[in-house]
Parts: structure tokens; sequence; C-alpha cells
């Protein structure tokens, strides 16, 4: 470390507390002294340091999984830098091949802007919106030009381009690559250097576009920025990573009592995994916690209040205490206060063909199945009893400890 510039710019406990917000939960920090140097450089001058999220707006929805690196945001927003949510509608119309092993289709410019709109809507649910920076980088693409853009691909070689994991492995492949799909970590690196970026944080998988931009500060006379990885979130399963094709993630729109109970549903080895991730508690308190649960304390009590946490961040605090009550009542063998209400005709009907016609059950052997395993509840009674029909009523059926329908069942019409 440069030593003339620690004395100029003292490490102090602000400076060693930023550092180890910073570090909280990350996969890497690169280069860790130059940011130590930045964040020291910052404290003395007063000057916030810009630190950007760049996003394309490739689907509609995220999860939960997604707000990991948005947390990281919302610690550093907190510790007094500036938040830069940058949103990729120039880079979107390109197509990020990360991880890709053949050509992603570009979105449309319809697609981009009600997808960009959504995802700052909910990634307003953990930044904070007055300190957040809103930028798109297409104010800087387009006016590049022709002429800029054949400059800017001037300062990179194509053997460099090629050490990319995804490119090397689709060309020894024999998989077809686009020339345009080169300008891809080009122009996210150039992002970067329109916007002077201090550090910019990312996915493990995005490591070598983030590093472009490092490179290309450089190129342009700019202080290059650090760059800081965060892990990918382990789904409710605990092994794989959280993804909507695998049914083991959190929506962050998903109903209170949902998103309350599915957290719940998680490991207790997984839940301090995701108290590091996910919670805006301190570390200090998150391990006493721990100390706690390790003393004898209910492992449950700690995964209650990280499930609020979380439900609170995205539907409020009386969202959150509904959705424990909630929680306590199913438990109890109680009813949810909201269920859904369904009417069938047919009476009398078989129990299996009922569970089926409800939405509770896929089929009917996978009724019968629910059944053998005394998963089915009639007004709190446990059915065993495949073979039976249901008269002309109204039944509070269960499934499960989640699954839940107020049918009203009547006769066939004549």
């Amino acid at each position: 470390m440069n030593q003339a510039l620690v004395t100029k710019f003292p490490v102090t406990d602000q400076v060693q507390e930023a550092m180890a917000v910073t570090l909280r939960g990350c996969e890497e920090l690169i280069p860790k002294d130059d940011w130590l140097k930045k964040l020291a450089k910052s404290a003395a001058t007063g000057v916030p340091l810009r630190i950007k999220l760049g996003l394309d707006p490739t689907a509609p929805d995220i999860h939960i999984g997604h707000t990991v690196v948005l947390n990281k945001m919302r610690q550093l927003q907190d510790v007094g830098h500036q938040v830069i949510f940058l949103i990729g509608d120039f880079t979107s119309l390109i197509g990020d091949p990360s991880g890709r092993n053949n050509t992603r289709p570009p979105l449309t410019p319809e697609q981009i802007k009600a997808n960009a709109q959504t995802y700052y809507r909910q990634a307003s649910l953990v930044l904070d919106p007055s300190k957040t920076e809103i930028r798109y980088n297409s104010e800087w693409s387009l006016p590049l030009g022709s002429m800029g853009m054949i400059e800017l691909a001037a300062k990179y070689t194509v053997a460099r381009m090629m050490e990319r994991n995804d490119f090397h492995d689709r060309f020894k492949a024999g998989t077809p690559i686009s020339v345009h799909e080169f300008l891809y970590p080009l122009m996210q690196g150039y992002d970067s250097v329109a916007l002077k970026s201090d550090l910019e944080l990312g996915g493990t998988d995005q490591k070598f576009n983030l590093l472009m931009g490092r490179h290309l500060q450089v190129e342009y006379g700019q202080e290059p920025q650090c760059i800081l990885t965060m892990p990918l979130l382990e789904g409710l399963d605990g092994v794989d990573k959280m993804s909507k094709s695998k049914n083991n993630y959190i929506g962050i729109s998903e109903a209170p009592n949902t998103m309350f109970a599915k957290v719940l549903s998680i490991s207790d080895t997984l839940m301090w995994r995701w108290y590091t991730l996910l919670s805006f508690q301190s570390m200090a308190a998150i391990e006493a916690l721990k100390l706690q649960v390790q003393g004898g304390r209910n492992p449950k009590e700690a995964k209650v209040a990280l499930a609020k946490e979380i439900t609170a961040r995205f539907h409020g605090a009386p969202a959150a205490e509904a959705a424990e009550q909630d929680f306590i009542n199913r438990s109890k063998g109680g009813v949810p206060d909201e269920i859904a209400q369904v009417s069938l005709t047919g009476a009398p009907l078989g129990i299996a063909a009922l569970l089926k016609s409800a939405g509770l059950a896929p089929s009917g052997s996978e009724a019968g199945r629910l059944i053998d395993g005394g998963g089915v509840r009639v007004d709190s009674t446990v059915i065993s009893d495949k073979g039976l029909k249901l008269e002309a009523g109204t039944y509070v059926v269960q499934v499960g400890k989640r699954k839940f329908a107020r049918v009203t069942l009547s006769k066939a019409h004549d």
C-alpha cells in the first residue's frame, strides 16, 4: 500500500467499519488495498464514493436471490456513499453472453422499457430511493456513434476477449459466436468510464465484465474502479442457486403469508447464510443471536425473526405481523383469515375429484397419495377413506400445512 497516501488519508475506525460492511458476505473484493485507500480518501475529504450496479431488465420480476447485490448497495448507501442504479437499456439490445452456451436473442425496446420500470419499482423496496441515482446506459452509448464504437473496440484484443469462459467454450465446441456479442462487455465496461465509478458490484458470473470496466477506465485516463462480487444465493432447498426454473425461490411480489412461510421452511444451517446476505441486522447482532441458539434457544425463533424482517421489507411491518399470526394459526390447526373460495357442483362428489377440481391436487392419483399420507383434512378432520363422497354443503379443506380452500359444493344442475 502507498504509505504516503495512508499518511494523508488515515485509516480511521470509520474507514475500518466501512470496509467491514463492504466485505460482509462478499465473494471477492478486487483489489482490497485500493478500496481501503478510496474509503480513507472519502472519509477525509467528505466526498462520497460512486458505487454502481448495472442491471439488464431481461425479465419483469425479481426474486430475493437478486436482492443480494441490492442489499449490499443499501449497506454502502447507509455508510454515506452514492449509489447508482444503472438500467442497461442499451446493453439489453445486445444481450449478455455471460454463462451462455448460445446466442441470446435481444429484447425489443418496448420489453426493455416495461421491465425496467418493474425492476426499479422492486429495487426501491431495498434501496433508499432518495439516495439513489437512476441512470440508463443509452444516455452515453447512443451518442458514442460508430466512430466512438470503433475507438472503444480498439482498446481490447480478441485474444483477451477469448479468455472469457463462455466465449472460449463456445468457440472450442464450434458453437456460433456473433461479433455483436463482443460488444457487450465493452459497452458494460464503458458504463464505468461514463459514470466515473469507484466500485462496481455484480454476481460472480459477471467478473469478466466488471474487470473490463477497470481496464477501460485506465485506457481513458481514469482511476480504475474496484469490483465487488457477491455470491449466488442458495434457494429454499439449500443446494442449488435460487431459481424460478427450479421452483426453490421466493418472489419479492409473492403474498406476505407465502413469503413468511417459505422463509420458515429453510434449514437451520441455511438460515445463517440468509441472515448474512439478506438481513440488515449488524453482524455483531447476528453472531449474538447465533450464540443464543448454540446455547439452547430454539432456532425457530431466529428463523421467525428473519421471516418477519424479509416480509416487512417487501410488504410492511403490519403484513409481516399478520403473516406470523397466520402461520401460528396454521401450526395450531387453525384456518387462515384469507383462503380461496371455491364453488363446485356435482354433489355427492368423491374426495379425490374434489381435491383436483378445487386446485388442491394436480390429479386424482396424487389426491389419493395425499390421502394415504394423512395430509388431507376436511373441517379439521383427517381423511383416510379415499372413497369418501361429500354431500352438498360448505367445507374447509386443507392439504398439507399450507393449502386451504373453502369449498361450497352443490348438487348437479338438472
